[in-house]
């Protein structure tokens, strides 16, 4: 499917706000490919979303689903504690930090009775039987890989792409499982070589997505094996985009520097550094998702230092315009940075 993209750019599932049924129909009218994230929405309001992307856009989509992990066994009480007296400053009560799947059987069995055309996943492995299923159902299954042994461990229960997740990307991590230690949750690839490492370890098509905001970016990937470049922060400007206005004005300054933290969710995810990163990263437990449900209502408040401003390394380079436009002119600059390699080594 992937492959045969008129512009082999797709737009990443970003929970929270940013991915719409506009900004996937924009995209995928634009020749590349959309995805909706199911994170963080109701199962009714997942619904919602498929219905009204269906409508704006007869070409496939996708729907991107977390896989719910373990709850976590990490003590947060100091860290409610650490985290009260920012809550105050900002006029917010902190949420309850409770552990959830995010209603991740009933968004499976939603996904399989609207027939998703391309149903991904984030966090870790989906029941191989629930892979059966869907495929039954006629949808493509990708996973969400960050190491050569994810990779290993998706091919074992039948994914048939693989999203190869650099460290540069925005957002949350993909690691299957926390190390609690190092700031990415375990070792760190490049974009570039992690693509290599999983290419030579698993024979699957692959995704590749972190730090990609250009066509020249999107020849780099294709050149190291990837079928297509998955971008998420290269469309959080787009008016389709729902991007919160806070965020969007930090994006646009591009005055800050961005780091891995696990302090708005118990996850490490790459995001601006602001106060709360600073002060509050260093301590934050591996305990997902009862930290992210902990700081939400703080986070919510839309003031900058106390939001999780997530974007990837390259962030500055994005742009602030149409999502169509975005596909089109990384399209562009694909054929341009095709044709002057090609010439730079046809002469002679």
């Amino acid at each position: 499917m992937f492959h045969t993209l008129a512009v082999p750019v797709i737009a990443a599932p970003m929970a929270g706000g940013p991915s719409t049924p506009e900004l996937v129909a924009a995209v995928n009218e634009a020749g590349g490919f959309g995805f909706l994230a199911a994170g963080y929405v109701t199962v009714e309001q997942l619904a919602e979303k498929i219905t009204r992307t269906s409508e704006l856009t007869a070409k496939p989509f996708g729907v991107n689903l977390f896989v719910p992990g373990t709850r976590p066994t990490s003590d947060i009480s100091s860290y409610v504690r650490r985290v009260t007296a920012c809550a105050e400053k900002v006029g917010a009560a902190l949420g309850d930090p409770r552990w959830d799947d995010d209603n991740y059987a009933a968004k499976l069995e939603l996904v399989l009775a609207l027939r998703v055309p391309v149903v991904s996943f984030t966090f870790g492995l989906p029941d191989a039987d629930d892979v059966q299923r869907l495929k039954a159902a006629g949808s493509t299954i990708v996973v969400t890989v960050t190491t050569p042994s994810e990779a290993r461990q998706a091919r074992q229960i039948g994914a048939d792409v693989l999203c190869v997740q650099g460290s540069d990307a925005g957002g949350h991590r993909g690691t299957f499982a926390d190390d609690g230690i190092s700031p990415g949750g375990g070792e760190l690839y490049g974009t570039l070589a992690a693509i290599r490492l999983v290419k030579s370890t698993v024979d699957l098509p692959v995704i590749a997505t972190g730090g990609l905001v250009s066509g020249a970016d999107v020849a780099a990937v294709l050149a190291a094996g990837a079928v297509a470049a998955q971008l998420g922060t290269a469309f959080l400007g787009c008016p389709e985009a729902g991007t919160n206005a806070t965020q969007r004005e930090a994006l646009a300054e591009g005055a800050r520097r961005t780091a891995l933290t696990r302090a708005f969710s118990g996850r490490p995810a790459r995001g601006l550094v602001n106060r709360f990163l600073i002060e509050h990263g260093p301590h934050a437990p591996a305990a997902y998702p009862n930290v992210h449900h902990l700081t939400r209502p703080v986070r919510a408040t839309g003031e900058v230092e106390v939001m999780s401003l997530w974007a990837g390394t390259t962030y500055p380079l994005a742009t602030a315009e149409p999502a169509g436009a975005v596909v089109r002119r990384i399209g562009a600059e694909l054929t341009e940075t095709i044709k002057s390699l090609a010439q730079r080594f046809s002469r002679g």
